[in-house]
């Protein structure tokens, strides 16, 4: 997605060899006009496979997952890293570290919410080592639903993620995937390049 990739290449700051920082528009500020155009990118790229319910992580996955929600008008549920008092029992639960943040969450959704009836997107922001989304499948194989595939913002290449994931043969569609960020500079694969 040539929008996505140019803002990256504007607002993105590379920490280091493995961290990019795009809080400016993705995940602490977020860009409504842009999570519109992404959610509608989604949304046209899983169109045809009966999605009943788009499932993310809090906190920035929520909004692509609700741009793609509202565009395919669907729900979007996000999994909690916390407990809340509303939230404490008949839940799907499951481990999922952080590779950003070096911790390890159970992430936890209602039962009341996903159903074996349920063909589920799984979105994220990132994709990088994959645990996140390996977390996500795992409470939609509790509920029992069928997985339509992941769609993810920004995809870290040159991580193992997207390769663990597509060699289970998982459909993922990532809007930009980053080849490298070593010196300091940005390069993405081409679309349709092999990662």
């Amino acid at each position: 997605m040539e929008l996505l990739e140019q803002k990256i290449l504007n607002e993105g700051r590379v920490l280091s060899e493995s961290v990019i920082k795009v809080d400016s528009f993705l995940n602490h500020q977020i860009d409504p006009v842009l999570m519109q155009q992404i959610g509608g990118e989604f949304a046209d790229r899983f169109a045809n496979e009966g999605v009943t319910k788009i499932i993310t992580l809090e906190s920035s996955g929520i909004a692509p997952a609700q741009m793609t929600g509202l565009s395919l008008g669907v729900p979007a549920i996000f999994a909690r890293k916390r407990k809340s008092l509303t939230l404490i029992d008949q839940l799907y639960s499951a481990s999922v570290h952080s590779f950003t943040k070096n911790e390890t969450n159970e992430i936890s959704v209602s039962k009341d919410y996903i159903t074996s009836d349920d063909k589920v997107l799984i979105l994220d922001d990132f994709l990088a080592n994959g645990q996140a989304v390996l977390g996500l499948m795992n409470i939609v194989e509790q509920a029992g639903a069928s997985l339509a595939g992941v769609g993810i913002v920004i995809e870290k290449g040159f991580q193992d993620g997207g390769k663990i994931l597509r060699e289970q043969g998982i459909r993922v569609e990532s809007l930009a995937t980053i080849a490298s960020l070593a010196n300091q500079k940005i390069t993405f694969t081409k679309e349709g390049a092999s990662v």
